[in-house]
């Protein structure tokens, strides 16, 4: 087992109050409230993101990312979309000063306890695990193919007739309507509620007086999504079976980047982020 490190003066750290240090080569978050102290790996088990930056509301931390939820008690996670806790460290108050040790396990318990393995140490390390876009997503959860299946179960329940999607005339809020069929493969939220879609755009196409090219500007939870490229093809079908639709363009932005902001409440009630 690791030794105790003398990492900071208890008089530095306010109450409430969080502060970021490194142990043994190890970025910790460490928390002063009510009193106590309490140390848990800066990173988010979602995406890497640094937990220390986050709004610290009684014992619970929120990633700036996407906002869940961990209990700087126990590293455990309490809201998606972090499927598995992060690690939790040893802290006691000894001459005026705050030590920790390092722990070698990870909390499990939160929405998904079952989750497979634990998180990399570091944030920089948990993005570099995961590709970029585009390309196929090596690191993609084994559900990802959910995403799919319910655009095509969308799809051919959608009626042909005269109130059908695909009789209906084109709009924008037609194509948001359509959109709703797409969902995020490991949230099962659609990207409409995610906020992921920022605009949508139509010019007639080259190939056909009277059928519309359509461009639809996305962007992703983050520049690493490994559902981006599931994302990209789910949209362009849900859109392109449209009778009026000439072709579907996915044009991914990151700026502004999506913040939890943009989720409407349908998607934060289906999250468990209040």
């Amino acid at each position: 087992m690791a030794d105790f490190v003398r990492v900071a003066e208890a008089t530095e750290l306010t109450d409430p109050g969080k502060t970021l240090i490194e142990v043994d080569g190890d970025l910790v978050a460490l928390f002063r409230v009510n009193g106590q102290f309490y140390a848990i790996d800066d990173v988010c088990t979602h995406d890497g993101g640094p937990l220390v930056e986050g709004e610290l509301i009684d014992y619970k931390i929120a990633c700036p990312r996407h906002g869940a939820k961990f209990d700087i008690r126990t590293g455990a996670a309490l809201t998606m979309p972090a499927l598995r806790g992060t690690r939790s460290h040893d802290v006691k108050i000894e001459e005026g000063g705050v030590w920790v040790r390092l722990r070698s396990g990870y909390a499990t318990d939160g929405p998904s306890a079952h989750a497979a393995a634990a998180p990399a140490t570091h944030a920089s390390d948990a993005l570099a695990s995961e590709p970029s876009l585009p390309g196929i997503a090596s690191g993609q959860p084994s559900h990802a193919s959910s995403g799919t299946a319910d655009v095509a179960e969308a799809t051919a329940q959608s009626p042909s007739g005269p109130s059908g999607p695909s009789s209906q005339r084109l709009s924008e809020e037609l194509i948001y309507e359509m959109l709703k069929a797409v969902k995020d493969p490991e949230l099962f939220v659609n990207i409409v509620d995610l906020g992921l879609i920022y605009g949508v755009t139509f010019a007639p196409a080259a190939d056909a007086a009277d059928k519309q090219h359509v461009a639809i500007d996305m962007t992703m939870t983050s520049p690493a999504c490994p559902a981006g490229p599931q994302l990209i093809a789910d949209t362009k079908r849900a859109v392109g079976g449209h009778g009026d639709v000439s072709a579907v363009e996915v044009r991914i932005v990151m700026d502004p980047p999506w913040t939890p902001d943009r989720m409407t409440d349908a998607a934060r009630d289906q999250l468990g982020i209040f």
